[in-house]
Parts: structure tokens; sequence; C-alpha cells
């Protein structure tokens, strides 16, 4: 069983922004890559997911309301629980594959991807095409 996963963006739908309304991922999130990467998941038909600096492991079902955090300052407990969500959301899938730009990768996910214990899974990919 394989998943496809991006990290978030700070890229989001300010219409949404102290509403308190809960929406998918799909509705939350602005930018042009994130964008380009759900919808050829949807395209493929793959289960994938959003890495939320704020939520961790987000699925297409799952909803949410606005929420700004940058990566830069989540701390040292959240970075723990953000892990343990990692591992417990995606331990049951055989391959996790994350998508990325390698020149605009944050350290947060870095360091996430080497800590996680399911690490051994992790196949990073930084071209669309690769979902399949």
């Amino acid at each position: 069983m394989r998943i496809y996963i991006t990290h978030c963006s700070a890229k989001k739908d300010d219409s949404l922004r102290g509403t308190g309304r809960k929406v998918t991922p799909d509705l939350l999130y602005k930018a042009t890559p994130l964008q380009r990467f759900i919808k050829k998941c949807k395209e493929m038909n793959v289960q994938w997911a959003i890495f939320s600096d704020k939520y961790g492991v987000w699925f297409p079902f799952e909803k949410h309301e606005w929420y700004d955090k940058d990566p830069n300052t989540v701390s040292e407990e959240e970075f723990k629980k953000l892990v343990q969500n990692f591992e417990k959301k995606l331990g049951s899938y055989d391959e996790i594959y994350f998508y990325h730009n390698p020149g605009r990768f944050h350290p947060l996910y870095k360091r996430l991807l080497k800590e996680v214990k399911v690490k051994g899974k992790i196949v990073l990919f930084s071209h669309i095409n690769e979902i399949v």
C-alpha cells in the first residue's frame, strides 16, 4: 500500500481566516505546487495527504480550520507530537512517497523524515509525473 504526501504551504485561502469553518486540505491550501500535487493525485486516483505544521498528517477526507503556523515556530514538544502523528497515521503504509522541492525543503521536514521510525518506507521525489 502506497501513499503520496507533501508538506503544507503558507499560501492559504484567506477567506476562511477567522471563520471557524472546517475544510479539507485541497480547499485550504492555495500554493500552485501543492495544488498541482493534489490535482495529479486525484487524476491518478492514488491515496494522498498533506503534512501540516499544525495538524500533522492531513488526509483529504479530514477537515480542519484555517491556521497560521510557520515551521520555524514549531517547538520541540510540538515536533515530537508531529513525529508521533506521522508514525501513527502512516505506519501501516508500505511506501510513503514524499513530494518536495529540494531547493526549498524546510529543515523541519528534513529532520522529521530522518527521525520517524518509518523512515525506511519513505521515498523522496520532486517530479509530479512520478505520481503513478
